[in-house]
Order: structure tokens, then sequence, then C-alpha cells
């Protein structure tokens, strides 16, 4: 037994005949296209970050699909249709979707979608009715149910995510014109509680939300201030502003960010400047731009996500012309936190949402 594992691992240290030496796992990226009412779906090579769209792929959604997330399970996907006021679920296979009707009715243009890190919750935020509502899910089957009313938040949601503690946050604006403030607003809703906090981000327009995956700090991307806020998180979720924050960015229109799966590394989707910006993060929660930063992307940089593996991410771009919109993988060195390009993959429409899963 032992000669002939010996002998496996020389076939794979010798050969490139087959990357699953290196990682057996696929990976797949789902793409929603919200103008075409549909989710394009594609296997990511996990070695190389290469990817294939899959045969059956684009798959029907909903009318507008805005927002898609998938299961800590990987065996399925929700996508939020903001045209019809419900919720998709489909079930994965091998990266195929498979939509499991009905669909469920929530709100009138349901547009963000997050979940819980036991995947027990899937948060709906409704533009329309600047409201959240709590689904619960079925481990077994993935099936909705409703958790509780909606929760109104007061302010449009532009953004939300939840901790690893399952603090929800959402970020939105109050006011207009000269009175606009960009907020960010903290609930526990899973106990259906109050109000934890509301505060102001500094900017305006604080579209992109990224946490830390222990949970230590929060990072915003205020889209018309071209700025990012950095906040410390408390053990009970409130926020606190971290010393030097708003941080002024070199570049226009942060509207996503990303925290890298090892937590050293923020990443930024200047859509203005059409580039990502990276960030090493301090032991403080302080950011310091990376020396080699930033990495072009291209017109309308829009979207980041990471794969399982925490090897690559796959930025989205929206381009100003129908065939200007793209998927541009790159490889990420765990290190440095250099992004380096793969490839470049034209989608034809803008996407809305972009996830990866195994």
């Amino acid at each position: 037994m032992l000669k002939k594992a010996a002998a496996l691992l020389l076939v794979c240290a010798s050969t490139a005949i087959s990357l699953s030496c290196v990682t057996n796992s696929n990976h797949y990226v789902y793409a929603a296209v919200p103008n075409l009412n549909e989710i394009l779906a594609y296997r990511e090579d996990p070695n190389s970050g290469v990817l294939t769209q899959l045969a059956f792929s684009p798959f029907t959604a909903g009318q507008s699909v805005e927002s898609i997330v998938v299961h800590p399970s990987n065996k399925f996907l929700y996508a939020a249709n903001a045209g019809e006021g419900d919720v998709s679920l489909f079930t994965i296979a091998n990266g195929i979707l498979t939509e499991q009707f009905p669909r469920m009715k929530v709100g009138v243009a349901p547009n963000l979608l997050a979940m819980d890190a036991a995947g027990s919750t899937l948060y709906v935020a409704d533009v329309a009715t600047n409201s959240i509502t709590l689904l619960s899910i079925d481990a077994s089957t993935g099936v909705l149910s409703t958790s509780g009313s909606p929760v109104t938040i007061g302010t449009t949601p532009l953004n939300m995510k939840v901790s690893p503690s399952g603090i929800i946050y959402v970020t939105g604006s109050t006011g207009t014109g000269t009175t606009s403030q960009g907020v960010i607003e903290v609930w526990n809703l899973t106990a259906q509680s109050p109000l934890v906090q509301l505060i102001q981000t500094g900017g305006l327009a604080p579209q992109g939300l990224a946490i830390t995956p222990m949970g230590g700090f929060l990072y915003i991307g205020n889209f018309q201030s071209n700025t990012i806020s950095g906040f410390s998180i408390g053990s009970d979720g409130s926020l606190t502003g971290l010393s030097g924050f708003p941080l002024a960015e070199a570049y226009s229109g942060p509207i996503n960010l990303l925290v890298d799966n090892s937590g050293k590394f923020l990443y930024v989707a200047n859509k203005t400047s059409g580039n990502v910006a990276g960030y090493n993060i301090g032991a403080g929660g302080g950011l310091t731009l990376l020396s080699d930063s930033p990495f072009a992307a291209g017109t309308g940089t829009s979207f980041i996500a990471s794969d399982p593996n925490g090897k690559h991410l796959v930025v989205g771009t929206q381009g100003s012309t129908t065939a200007g919109s793209q998927l541009l993988p790159f490889s990420l060195d765990t290190g440095s936190g250099t992004l380096a390009p793969v490839t470049t993959y034209n989608l034809g429409n803008a996407p809305s949402s972009i996830v990866v899963s195994e």
C-alpha cells in the first residue's frame, strides 16, 4: 500500500496530466443577470481559476433576478426576483441548477439576500418597503417558511451582511440632496429585537460592505464619497468607528468590498476607476494599500467573490455596452495579497450578483 501511495505521489509531482492530484473538488461560479431573467453557471478549476460554462447554462430565473446566495451545504441556491416580488429555490447537483416550484412570495421588490453561517435563516431585504423578512430554511429540502413579520428598517437597503455571531448589518441613506447621509443599521433580527444601533458612515451612498471572517471589523465603501469607513465590532454586535477613518481612496466609485478568507486583505471594487484596490488589514483594523495595487479589471468593476479555497477571486464588471460586461478570475497570492489575472469571460449582459460554491 505504501509503495502504491508513493507511486501516485510521484506521478502527481512529475506530470501535468491531471490537476486533480492537487485538488479534486470542483467550484462553481453563478452570476445573476436581471436583464435576461437568468443565472449563468460556470465550473471553476480550483487549481488554475479557469472557468468553463456549464452545458445547461444559463438557467431561467424569476423576473429581474437581483441577488443570489448559496447555502453552506452547497445543495441549494436562492434568488431574489425583484421584478415579481418572490424568492426562488434551486437545488444544486454537479453545478446544475433545478428550480423547485412554487416560488415564495416575499414583499414587493426583494433586492438583497443574506444568510446566517448555519444556513438556518435567509434574510430578504425589500427596496420597495424598506423592510427585512426572515425565512426559515429546511436543512434537508431547502424549502423556505416565514419566520415572523417583516421588520421595517427605516432606510432604503443598499447592502446587507450577517456577522459570524448572527448580527445583521444594513447600509442605506437618510435624507435627500444636501441633507443626505450614509448610515448603517445594526439589528439582532433572529430575536426580533429593537434596533441596536444606527450610525452615520461618514460618507455618501454606502454600497460596499464587508466583515472580517472572525467578526472583528466591518468596512463600508462610500460610493459617492470615494472613501472607506471602518468599524470595530463589539461583543454585542455594536459598532465603534476606527481611528483614521473614513479613509480617502485614490480611486473612484468603491461599490463592492470583500475580505479574503484569511482575514488579512481587503479588496475594493472601484466601479468608476475600473479596478480593484487591495489593502492589508492591520491588527487594529487599519488599512495599508498594497504596494502593487490597484489591479486593473475593466469598465464598471462592480462585484468580487472568493472561491472556497481562498486562492482565487472572481470579479464581475458592468460594462457601458451590452457586450462590455465580463467575469474576470484572479489568482490570489495568500502571502502578499497580490492578484494576477487568469483570463476574461464576456457575459453580454450586466450581472447583479456573483457567488462561488463547491
